[in-house]
C-alpha cells in the first residue's frame, strides 16, 4: 500500500498522491492523464479529481498500479464501484483488465469476449475482484501470452479457469514449461476464423502478436509513443534482434487493423489506411533509430 510518509513532494495538494515506490511504468499517466503526469523520473498527481469521472479514473489507476504506489489521504468509500468497473470496456467485446503486475513491469493485459470462448491477452495480477468479474463474463478459454516478459500470474489463471495457455516455444522458461499450446516457427497461425497469431521476432526471439478483427494486440512489439507522437518499437528494450524486429514490422504492414493495444506504451486508434501509413512511418523511423 502507498504510504503517506513516502508521498512525493511533486504531488499537488489534496487527497490523491503517488509515493516514492513508483517505478515509472506509465500506467496511471495513460489511464488517467488529467490526474497524473511525470514529474522528475516518476509519476505524480498534478491535478486532483474535480468530478466523478475524474475520480473514477483516478481510482482505476490506483487499483491498476502494479506497485500500489498510489494512495489517498482519506479512506476511499468507492473502492467497490471502481473494482466493479474492471475489466474496462474499450469496445463492446474488448476490455482492459487493469490490475497490472509488477513482475511484468506494469504491462497491460486485455480481455476479449467471444461467443466461441473468451480470451485473455497476457496476464494481469490474479486479483479476486477481477477474477469475480471475469467469472461473470463467462471465464477464459485461452490465455494468450505474447512473449516471456508479460506472463505474470498465468499459472493462477490456468488453475482457476482451466484455460489453455498459448506461448511460442522460443519464449518458454521454467515457469511456463507446462503451457498447453506451444507455438512453433514463424508462419502465422489461425487459431480461429477471427483470431490470427502472427510471429514477430525481434523484441524477443519468439514474440507473437494477436490479430482479432480490427484489433492488434501487440505486446512489446509496437506501441504509440507519447514522447515521439508516432508508433514505435522499443529500441532500448530490444532483447533479441533489432534488424529482425524491423523485418517483422515490414511483414506486419501487410495486415489491416485499426487498433494497436500494447503491453507497454500507449494504445492507438486510427482507420486502417491511416494505420498502414503510420506503420510505414514507424519502419522509416526504425531504420534510422
Amino acid at each position: 500500500m502507498a504510504q503517506i510518509a513516502r508521498r512525493r513532494p511533486e504531488n499537488a495538494a489534496g487527497n490523491f498522491y503517488v509515493d516514492s515506490t513508483c517505478i515509472d511504468c506509465d500506467t496511471c499517466r495513460w489511464m488517467a492523464p488529467s490526474i497524473f503526469e511525470r514529474a522528475g523520473e516518476l509519476s505524480a498527481v498534478y491535478h486532483q479529481p474535480s468530478d466523478e469521472a475524474e475520480r473514477l479514473a483516478a481510482m482505476q489507476a490506483l487499483l491498476a498500479c502494479p506497485t500500489s504506489s498510489i494512495g489517498t489521504v482519506d479512506k476511499p468509500r468507492d473502492v467497490k464501484n471502481a473494482q466493479e468497473s474492471f475489466p474496462i470496456p474499450i469496445t463492446d467485446s474488448v476490455f482492459h483488465c487493469g490490475y497490472h503486475s509488477q513482475s511484468s513491469f506494469g504491462a497491460a493485459s486485455y480481455f476479449i469476449m467471444r461467443s466461441q470462448g473468451n480470451i485473455m491477452v497476457d496476464s494481469p495480477r490474479f486479483a479476486p475482484p477481477l477474477v469475480k468479474r471475469i467469472e461473470a463474463m463467462g471465464g477464459i478459454r485461452y490465455l494468450y501470452l505474447t512473449h516471456r516478459d508479460d506472463v505474470a500470474d498465468h499459472q493462477k489463471f490456468r488453475d482457476h479457469f482451466g484455460c489453455d495457455r498459448i506461448l511460442h516455444e522460443d519464449e518458454i522458461s521454467s515457469s511456463t514449461r507446462d503451457v498447453e499450446i506451444k507455438l512453433k516457427g514463424n508462419v502465422p497461425i489461425e487459431l480461429a476464423k477471427d483470431l490470427l497469431i502472427i510471429p514477430v521476432p525481434g523484441h524477443t526471439k519468439g514474440h507473437t502478436v494477436l490479430l482479432y478483427k480490427n484489433f492488434l494486440f501487440s505486446g512489446d512489439h509496437l506501441a504509440w509513443s507519447y514522447r515521439y507522437g508516432h508508433l514505435i518499437a522499443f529500441r532500448n528494450h530490444c532483447w533479441y534482434s533489432w534488424p529482425d524486429l524491423i523485418e517483422s514490422m515490414r511483414k506486419l504492414a501487410d495486415y489491416s487493423f485499426e487498433w494497436v493495444l500494447p503491453g507497454h506504451g500507449r494504445r492507438h486508434h486510427a482507420d486502417s489506411d491511416t494505420m498502414r501509413f503510420q506503420i510505414q512511418q514507424c519502419i522509416e523511423w526504425m531504420e534510422t533509430a
